[in-house]
């Protein structure tokens, strides 16, 4: 079936806009899936001080927004182990569905407040910083986090995805 405002040979623009979201979710997905993969059959990060490390350096190298000091120290580094654990198997889930293309909307809203922790836990530019660097210092974290709310507003999960790929046998 042809859409409006298309040529005969032209797809609908409808499933280009479901594949390229769909492409940017596997791709966010490959991405969790290595930053999970290491963490979740590697010692280092859980088991051997590698999750401590990097709330130590966020603390002592001033990248924790003031509210979230309190907590990385107070809360975090007392229940490390368990928190390590927690985003390593977190990260890869969120890989694994992504990927999938199974429970999407539930991976995207862990996703986001994911990101949403990374960026006040790492990317505080200073109290003295200019409104946009506030910005430029969370890029690595603020990009992903609009990428899951893409991925929770649009139906990433539309094409390219084990439930739909199912659904058609």
């Amino acid at each position: 079936m042809r859409a409006f405002g298309t040529s005969m040979g032209e797809p609908d623009p409808a499933i280009r806009n479901s594949q390229a979201l769909a492409l940017m979710r596997i791709g966010v997905g490959v991405l969790f899936l290595i930053f999970g993969e290491y963490k979740v059959f590697g010692p280092e990060f859980t088991l051997h001080g590698g999750f401590q490390f990097w709330i130590n350096k966020f603390l002592t190298e001033g990248g924790a927004y003031p509210l979230m000091v309190a907590v990385l120290r107070d809360f975090v580094l007392h229940h490390a182990r368990a928190i390590a654990f927690l985003v390593a198997y977190g990260e890869f889930a969120i890989g694994l569905a992504l990927i999938l293309g199974v429970f999407v909307r539930a991976a995207s809203v862990c996703g986001f407040i994911f990101m949403l922790t990374l960026v006040f836990s790492s990317d505080y530019p200073g109290s003295g910083a200019a409104f946009w660097q506030y910005f430029g210092a969370s890029l690595s974290h603020s990009v992903f986090a609009l990428c899951f709310l893409a991925f929770l507003v649009g139906r990433s999960d539309a094409v390219w995805s084990l439930p739909r790929g199912r659904s058609r046998n």
